[in-house]
């Protein structure tokens, strides 16, 4: 049986799209920042077998916060408390500085729901196989492995949400010579 977007997922889809419009990725190419976002999505639902829809679209919808003018208020509005509510427990506050935002998700990933958690996956997932082969403009070398040996941290303490997504980040792990 075919299954298909719902609406609402295509809406979530839509405001991603318009409210990361402007943003480029760092790497070489200047990606479009929204390819991000609908990678994580893909990434749950394609890799980690994720049927849920609101966790499907938190992950379309896990930076708007943190990078676009969208606030938690119009996320609710437009998508309900479910998708919000997964929204706020993977949105950095921007307030703080960034070696202190980089600190709270490895001390708060296991304080997470596990909606969440596979979000995060999924989320590091994406921005670490971009990593292995572009180095981030103004990144140093050293910066870079700086970031693979936070990501582990963050998704050691996320360990036994998915085995799928935990298997795939080991082998980029395994790579960096950080297992």
């Amino acid at each position: 049986m075919t299954t298909y977007p719902s609406c609402k997922f295509m809406e979530c889809l839509q405001y991603a799209a318009l409210k990361h419009r402007t943003q480029r990725r760092k790497d070489p190419q200047e990606t479009p920042y929204v390819n991000h976002v609908i990678n994580v999505s893909t990434i749950l639902s394609v890799e980690a077998c994720v049927t849920d829809e609101a966790v499907l679209m938190a992950a379309l919808l896990h930076d708007v916060v943190e990078d676009t003018d969208a606030t938690f208020s119009d996320v609710e509005q437009l998508f309900g408390p479910d998708v919000c509510g997964l929204v706020r427990e993977v949105t950095d506050d921007k307030s703080l500085e960034k070696q202190e935002r980089k600190r709270l998700q490895i001390v708060n990933g296991p304080k997470t729901s596990s909606r969440a958690k596979l979000i995060k996956l999924a989320d590091k997932l994406d921005n670490l196989r971009d990593l292995l082969v572009n180095t981030p403009k103004g990144w140093t070398e050293e910066r870079r492995e700086q970031y693979f040996v936070w990501a582990k941290q963050v998704v050691d303490n996320l360990r036994g949400t998915n085995a799928n997504l935990e298997l795939k980040l080991d082998e980029i792990f395994r790579q960096r010579g950080l297992l």
